[in-house]
């Protein structure tokens, strides 16, 4: 990354937000228990090495950790066109009855990985298609999202099964695409958090991963409160920056919700003096994307960057990102550009594991260059 902090949000540079990984360091697999990941204490002035059931001992009686308890589904279906052609699709998305142009919640948003797109009202045969015991999928155009690269389809399926029951019957994982193994049912336990709740996510709340049952009760114990909302993670969250001024790039959408309860409890919380605890980035974006728009409910492509004025969040769980993403963005933003740099530079030094199977960082906002 650069020495120099840019003066302003427009100097702001994707290089600004490289660094050198050790490949070694990208965690294949999940620690053996969750909560004995380490945790890089990044919330005084000068890091701290710890192991992630001390989380608990860091927050205060009175405190609000807010979750996203969206659950990963198995998106990743394989399949053939008519011709033969074999093709992979990650489904993004399963539209609301309102949203589809049937009127029914048979139709998704998907990637598709295929030599040649099909015609509109051609047929995919996935998992051996209709006639073997898998499913149809008719191809309905493109759909209109930020990088041109989603699809709408239609899945057909026995007996009108919904598109939740065929992931979960035929599809797979989908683990990020820095995971050199195929999926399997380690995978199935640990890429999903202790609390999931409502399918929809393509990609885990992994700072979330790390939370058992005896840390909540932990937090429990000490009187550390919880709430939940709602952050269906896509696969644009991997997507590479092909902007080189980050003030050009387009952030990608995701659909959100914030339930009534959870509004109750960070009332409540600021008003005994607590702190708002966000674990994740996903829930982040939430929280502030209610703050910016006073919508509980919808879709949002916010894109936080240094400079940005946090409204709602405190203090963040979360685990280390990739090189020249989104999210090392969001996190220099929270934390400031110049500290995020020295605990990236300690938690390689000390040879931390990074992205989703890896370990964590507890942050605390502030006014650090």
């Amino acid at each position: 990354m650069s020495p120099n902090t840019p003066s302003s949000a427009h100097d702001w540079r994707a290089a600004d937000f490289d660094f050198h990984l050790p490949p070694e360091l990208i965690a294949q697999h999940p620690a053996p228990e969750r909560s004995a990941s380490r945790l890089l204490d990044g919330a005084g002035d000068a890091p701290v090495d710890r192991v992630f059931r001390d989380l608990p001992a860091l927050l205060r009686e009175g405190d609000l950790l807010v979750f996203n308890d969206t659950q990963v589904v198995k998106a990743r279906l394989f399949g053939r066109k008519a011709s033969g052609g074999q093709l992979e699709m990650l489904i993004e998305r399963v539209l609301l009855p309102h949203e589809a142009s049937d009127g029914t919640a048979h139709e998704v948003v998907a990637h598709l990985r295929v030599s040649k797109k099909p015609l509109p009202g051609g047929r995919l045969h996935m998992a051996g298609g209709l006639q073997a015991g898998g499913f149809d999928a008719v191809y309905l155009g493109r759909w209109p999202d930020e990088r041109g690269q989603l699809f709408r389809l239609r899945l057909l399926g026995p007996a009108g099964e919904t598109p939740y029951e065929l992931m979960a019957r035929h599809g797979h994982v989908p683990l990020p695409p820095y995971i050199d193994h195929a999926d399997d049912t380690d995978d199935e336990r640990r890429y999903q958090t202790v609390f999931a709740r409502v399918p929809g996510a393509v990609a885990a709340p992994t700072a979330a991963l790390h939370f058992d049952e005896a840390v909540l009760a932990a937090l429990d114990a000490r009187g550390v409160q919880r709430a939940n909302v709602t952050l269906h993670v896509g696969a644009g969250t991997f997507a590479p920056m092909k902007a080189d001024r980050i003030a050009d790039h387009v952030m990608h959408h995701e659909r959100y919700a914030i339930p009534p309860q959870t509004l109750s409890a960070l009332a409540d919380c600021r008003a005994r003096g607590g702190r708002v605890v966000a674990v994740g980035t996903t829930t982040v974006r939430t929280l502030e994307s209610w703050a910016r728009t006073g919508l509980t409910q919808g879709d949002t492509n916010i894109f936080i960057t240094p400079g940005f004025a946090f409204q709602k969040v405190d203090l963040m769980v979360t685990n280390f990102h990739l090189p020249q993403s989104t999210l090392m963005m969001l996190v220099s933003a929270f934390a400031g550009y110049g500290h995020i740099r020295a605990l990236y530079a300690h938690a390689i030094a000390q040879r931390y594991r990074f992205f989703s199977y890896g370990d964590a960082m507890l942050l605390q906002r502030g006014n650090r260059p």
